[in-house]
């Protein structure tokens, strides 16, 4: 009896083989509002245990969602490799070698060799992921209703090197991370480029994709934070990125954010870009102390703090109700 109920309450929640690769956004958002309040610690002088908590949701959820995917990779080998030669969701790979890069510096604060390990591990995926991606996109043949805002995921990967890393102490690690903002910053370029032209001049984003429209602030708020954590100062040419991206969320917040939107796994794709101008604003808002900075920086750490909870709980709660693991 107890192993037929059992079975049947893994039948209600779902299959493995319809764990969807997009969920890793979760752990890059997570990741990403642990170090936002780590940085409101500095700013604000919020309790450092917020975003030690925070931090070890994002380790949990990491490692629940790596046992998942490794088994349907077992399980089911044809499933991983159709959804990663995909034109569309085989970019959302970059979503776990980012949650590694992220990772490495929420665990970073509690062992720097263990943080320096996982930040080696990221690197070497995230590159190489990136040149799978772009190595595939040349091949040709490619719809051009197909360039969408996740495009940009494998090659903003190669930012996120730099953000975890800018100041690794490897004699090496200063050409890497000057090699990873050069492809982060070319291929973060000529992909929003086109991913702009379709969205002007052909027909509108599905619903299911339109969360993602959001990732189209990442190449600035991580370029931002990139680039001055290997120059290791803010200029101006660092303060157009965080201004530009903050204007582009503002203009995509209102395209986004509708009820018509049906919720789904997709909608995670807002947390991450949300995340990095988040700790974008909050850096910039310690370099320039004004108190208009320091209110946006506030408003947009809340604001991302209730959207993740959201996100949370309705996936949770899609979860159980054996709607996020349907086919």
């Amino acid at each position: 009896m107890q192993t037929m109920a059992a079975v049947q309450k893994q039948n209600s929640i779902g299959s493995v083989q319809f764990l969807p690769v997009n969920l890793f956004g979760s752990v890059m958002g997570i990741s990403g509002l642990s170090l936002a309040w780590r940085q409101a610690s500095k700013l604000f002088g919020t309790p450092p245990i917020i975003a030690e908590i925070i931090g070890i949701v994002a380790v949990l959820i990491f490692i629940a969602l790596s046992i998942g995917y490794i088994s349907k990779w077992f399980l089911y080998p044809k499933k991983v490799v159709n959804e990663f030669m995909h034109p569309i969701s085989g970019n959302f790979f970059g979503t776990i070698t980012i949650s590694i890069l992220l990772l490495s510096s929420v665990l970073g604060s509690y062992s720097q060799v263990l943080g320096q390990v996982i930040w080696i591990i990221g690197m070497v995926t995230t590159l190489t992921l990136s040149f799978i991606i772009v190595s595939r996109l040349l091949n040709g043949d490619q719809e051009q209703g197909n360039a969408v805002p996740a495009w940009l995921i494998p090659g903003v990967a190669t930012i996120d090197i730099v953000v975890a890393g800018g100041t690794m102490p490897f004699p090496w690690a200063h050409e890497i991370n000057l090699l990873s903002l050069a492809i982060g910053g070319i291929v973060a370029l000529v992909f929003f480029t086109m991913i702009l032209s379709r969205l002007i001049h052909q027909a509108p984003l599905p619903a299911g994709l339109r969360p993602s429209m959001i990732i189209m602030i990442a190449p600035f708020e991580v370029g931002f934070l990139g680039y001055t954590n290997y120059v290791q100062r803010i200029d101006q040419f660092a303060s157009i990125l965080f201004y530009f991206g903050l204007f582009l969320f503002v203009v995509l917040f209102f395209k986004v954010f509708k009820k018509s939107i049906p919720f789904g796994a997709s909608w995670w794709a807002v947390s991450f870009p949300m995340a990095a101008l988040s700790n974008a604003a909050l850096k910039y808002a310690m370099f320039e102390p004004s108190w208009l900075l320091i209110v946006i920086s506030a408003v947009i750490l809340a604001l991302l703090s209730i959207i993740l909870i959201v996100l949370f709980i309705r996936t949770v709660n899609m979860l159980f109700n054996g709607n996020l693991l349907k086919g």
